[in-house]
């Protein structure tokens, strides 16, 4: 599993692993049943602290996208597909959201915000 933390993107470590679990678990690289690695080995390979991966689990596992079983390890939940998709687009709407506000700062019109998007669009 790859994961990839920045320390310059102003979103919390925790935040960063759990919105890319998620993802994997949405585009279905990670199918229900497989385990995650420890908490301990991913702030291993990650360098980070064991609290933060901590946190991280404790997080999925309360929006429902990982089971924790007691001495065994940490699992990919069986996923009602439109509960993960809800929890997608409350984030998406949550940075969107973000977005707007700082636009509005910036004296951006709607519009001038939609090119943005689009221009990111046709990046990808």
């Amino acid at each position: 599993m790859d994961i990839i933390i920045s320390n310059s993107s102003g979103q919390p470590i925790y935040e960063q692993i759990c919105r890319q679990i998620k993802g994997a678990i949405a585009s279905g690289k990670l199918k229900p049943g497989e385990m995650l690695p420890s908490i301990r080995s991913l702030a291993r390979d990650l360098r980070i602290s064991v609290i933060t991966t901590k946190r991280a689990y404790e997080e999925l596992e309360r929006d429902g996208f990982i089971q924790t079983v007691a001495g065994k390890g940490s699992f990919v939940a069986q996923q009602d597909l439109e509960l993960a998709r809800e929890s997608n687009l409350r984030e998406i709407e949550g940075h969107l959201s973000a977005a707007l506000e700082l636009g509005r700062q910036n004296g951006l019109a709607l519009e001038e915000l939609f090119d943005i998007l689009r221009v990111l669009d046709e990046e990808e």
